[in-house]
């Protein structure tokens, strides 16, 4: 068995309640790690022979939940969530920082695999050699505060009768809300209370299987590494480092985001993108601090950065305990519905998270709603009320709808790339006049970083990106361009599932630590032109396979936008935008850099270096969709 593994995995049947430990080999640890990369060759090979049939809200579909070499070890723990995404039919590696992959991984297991659909809802249940499908049912269609509590006194009673000293630790747990449980399409598998992994929509694949949670508590040692030695020095050093490194994260985490992507580079979105500056005095790192901090240095296992802080808000008599919003959540929930007061954004936000959404794409779709509204091709009568920019209650009242599907929540519901298809037929209107208020790509929404400015994101970012709008997975040359959100290196640190901020100390830090753990020579050329590019190109053969509902044409969706090439209108950068022959010469380098044609689909020569085997009928399969000889 490889170091840093424990080479089985637990493999789950809800249909039968039946339960399995299955072995992988060290071949597949080597090719793709783990997390995202393992994920994708793990559906490729249980559904990829049908996979443009496979609907993602099908008992067909896998959810995978997966931990990496590096997970335990390196500070800032975190779990990677996949399966066939309900937002663009391809795959995403969803990260969250939770401690169920530590769990997991002292209980014996590399992941979790889970199939079928149970008759009623269900919760898994992993303690070491007890696993376990329970029942649910007293806990569908709770909230996530109401879902964490339930599950605690249900499973803490039995886990102190566990031989231990003192009171045991409480389990980790990851779980959906009611926005999961509805199987809308942009709803987030959240644990401790606010973290979620979201882009993926993966809590509507938890929510088609009527599970509502996975709990998981272990009592054995993590897996034997090469040289502990070693490891326990760049622990250290990376311990020492990544406070310094980044110390506004320290004090307001990504929170402080919003003064200088908006006030400094013009790449906020502000209206559902219809400006991405703003000049107020508020709405900046500073009025964090109207929370009252619980614990401003509070961080996930073994964390030095600290980059989430427990908060208390008082909001209408109601005491709200939450994390300190994000940049992308301040920003999606904030300028981008035209919300400035920190209160309210952090409110809003915590309503949306109680009911399960991914609050990115929510606030996606919240703005889009409210720009149609704005323009007139959604009325009071379809929606039930105005929503007009700035009106958190208003948003609030969306939010519930589209949760219970109630209305035009129903329509919402789907997304913002399937909702403007949907409305476009209900108006009688030609999609494109429909189409140029959604800012996403392939189903998934555009992180909250523009691309116009020039100050921020590259203009390809979103173009090529696998994992379409997820803005920390962005296409972007060189490919080596590292410690950074390139995809290259994203599809490292989801695969190794390590936080991104904990890896600052680059390509050097991040190989050294798997030698470290693994004893494999991995290199940053090896990982560069091998790993990575075998992990994006078999998500990239997955995507373009696509289906039952939604299938992408490269010639077509390789694309911004529309409304990232409309000029800036304020700011000082007003009046620009990227030029479509730049980012088509851009788009064609990428497909170059990657192996890929000038379609950008993958060649046959391509996945048979990459040893990708089996996926050429696939690509016979792709072009004959798209007429591509």
């Amino acid at each position: 068995m490889p170091y840093g593994f424990t080479g089985k995995f637990v493999e789950v049947d809800l249909s039968s309640s039946k339960v399995k430990v299955i072995d992988v080999g060290e071949e597949f640890y080597r090719k793709f790690l783990g997390g995202r990369g393992l994920g994708s060759w793990l559906l490729w090979e249980r559904l990829g022979v049908d996979w443009e049939k496979v609907d993602p809200l099908s008992p067909e579909n896998l959810l995978l939940i997966l931990t990496g070499p590096m997970t335990g070890y390196i500070a800032g723990v975190r779990i990677a969530v996949t399966g066939k995404s309900p937002q663009s039919g391809g795959t995403v590696g969803s990260t969250i920082a939770n401690e169920v992959g530590l769990e997991l991984k002292t209980s014996g297991y590399d992941g979790l695999i889970i199939s079928g659909k149970a008759k009623d809802p269900v919760y898994v249940f992993i303690s070491d050699d007890v696993i376990e499908v329970r029942d649910a049912s007293k806990i569908w269609g709770k909230g996530i505060r109401e879902t964490h509590k339930l599950l605690l006194r249900d499973v803490m009673p039995e886990l102190r009768k566990i031989p231990t000293y003192g009171e045991p630790k409480e389990p980790a747990m990851i779980y959906i809300g009611p926005a999961g449980e509805n199987l809308t399409r942009i709803s987030a598998v959240e644990g401790k209370y606010a973290h979620a992994a979201a882009y993926g929509s993966y809590g509507a694949v938890m929510g088609s299987k009527n599970l509502k949670a996975v709990v998981a508590k272990g009592s054995g040692p993590l897996p034997p590494v090469y040289d502990v030695g070693r490891l326990k020095e760049l622990l250290y050093k990376a311990i020492e480092l990544v406070p310094k490194k980044v110390p506004r994260l320290r004090i307001w985490g990504t929170g402080q985001g919003p003064w200088r992507y908006g006030r400094d580079l013009s790449s906020i979105p502000v209206r559902n993108w219809q400006e991405e500056y703003w000049e107020r005095e508020t709405y900046s790192q500073y009025d964090l601090e109207v929370y009252d901090w619980v614990k401003r240095y509070w961080a996930d296992f073994g964390c030095p950065l600290c980059c989430m802080k427990v908060t208390v808000l008082h909001r209408n008599g109601e005491v709200v305990i939450t994390d300190a919003p994000d940049y992308e959540l301040l920003a999606y929930e904030g300028s981008n519905l035209g919300i400035y007061d920190v209160r309210d954004i952090a409110h809003l936000i915590w309503c949306g998270e109680e009911l399960g959404f991914d609050m990115i794409n929510a606030g996606n779709v919240l703005a889009f709603t409210a720009e149609l509204f704005e323009k007139g091709i959604l009325t009071k009568e379809d929606i039930g009320f105005e929503v007009r920019w700035g009106d958190e209650n208003a948003f609030i009242r969306l939010l519930k709808l589209i949760a219970s599907k109630e209305g035009i929540g129903k329509v919402l519901a789907e997304g913002t790339y399937r909702a403007a298809l949907k409305i476009a037929e209900m108006k009688g209107l030609k999609p494109d006049e429909v189409f140029k208020y959604a800012v996403q790509a392939k189903g998934i929404a555009i992180g909250a970083h523009g691309i116009r400015s020039g100050l921020d994101y590259p203009p390809l970012s979103y173009v090529t990106s696998v994992q379409g709008g997820d803005h920390q997975s962005v296409a972007m040359l060189p490919l080596d361009a590292a410690p950074v959100v390139n995809e290259v290196w994203a599809a490292f640190c989801d695969s190794a599932v390590i936080c991104q901020f904990n890896a600052l100390g680059g390509w050097d830090f991040v190989f050294e630590a798997l030698r470290a753990i693994t004893g494999w020579d991995t290199t940053k050329e090896s990982w560069v032109n091998e790993n990575a590019k075998r992990i994006l190109t078999l998500q990239r053969v997955l995507l373009l396979l696509g289906g039952p509902d939604v299938y992408w044409d490269p010639r077509i969706h390789d694309d911004n936008p529309p409304r990232f090439y409309e000029p800036l209108p304020s700011g000082p950068k007003k009046g620009q935008a990227p030029a479509k022959a730049d980012i088509t010469k851009l788009r064609s380098e990428y497909y170059r850099a990657l192996g890929w044609d000038e379609y950008g689909i993958p060649t046959e020569e391509t996945v048979k270096q990459l040893g990708l085997n089996g996926t050429e009928g696939a690509l016979k399969r792709i072009k004959n969709r798209l007429n591509i000889g």
